[in-house]
């Protein structure tokens, strides 16, 4: 799949407009100002420096959309009545590939943005687009894994609509703590 594809969010009486769009060598200043947040450093394994690290960055993600097996989306929000976007997240759909019944999300949030609602909105946009556009292709289950003690995310989660599955083991060094699973079925929408 190599079209780009935008996915609107509308916005909410307390939360921004949203626009999710592939990421752009042009996002790589936002990136790494996203990425020096120090919690959000806590939680991912692809720090991003700096801007040689920011564009290395986009340009896996550039990859991932043209071979059809990542889809990572820059998270933007629109105040009503502006035109000026600002990246508010990340949202990944991931290891997919035809044939196959699950993949799998992830997302982060920057740190301006947290507890506005951001991460859930942009979690059901994506889940629905990728049921919609992949279930030809035997898409049936998003999968969702987050480390124990993420507590946001597990929250995240639940709002999404992926229910708790089960505790997975700890897989050192990309994943040190044991993590949770959350799945949504297609059939579940």
């Amino acid at each position: 799949m190599t079209a780009p594809v935008v996915l609107h969010v509308a916005a909410t009486p307390t939360a921004p407009a949203l626009v999710l769009r592939p990421w752009r060598l042009a996002d790589v200043s936002a990136l790494v100002e996203a990425g020096r947040d120090p919690l959000l450093r806590q939680w991912i394994t692809s720090l991003v420096d700096n801007e040689v690290d920011g564009a290395r960055w986009v340009r896996e993600q550039e990859r991932g959309w043209a071979a059809g097996e990542r889809f990572a989306f820059a998270v933007l929000g629109v105040q009503t009545g502006s035109v000026q976007e600002q990246l508010v997240g990340n949202m990944v759909l991931k290891e997919v590939t035809p044939g196959k019944s699950a993949a799998e999300v992830g997302y982060w949030t920057a740190a301006h943005a947290r507890g506005m609602g951001v991460a859930p909105r942009a979690l059901d946009a994506v889940s629905d687009w990728a049921f919609d556009t992949l279930a030809a292709d035997g898409l049936e289950r998003l999968e969702l894994l987050h480390q124990v003690d993420n507590l946001a995310s597990c929250r995240v989660a639940e709002k999404g609509r992926y229910e708790f599955d089960r505790v997975l083991p700890a897989a050192p060094p990309a994943f040190p703590r044991d993590g949770h699973l959350h799945v949504r079925r297609r059939a579940d929408r």
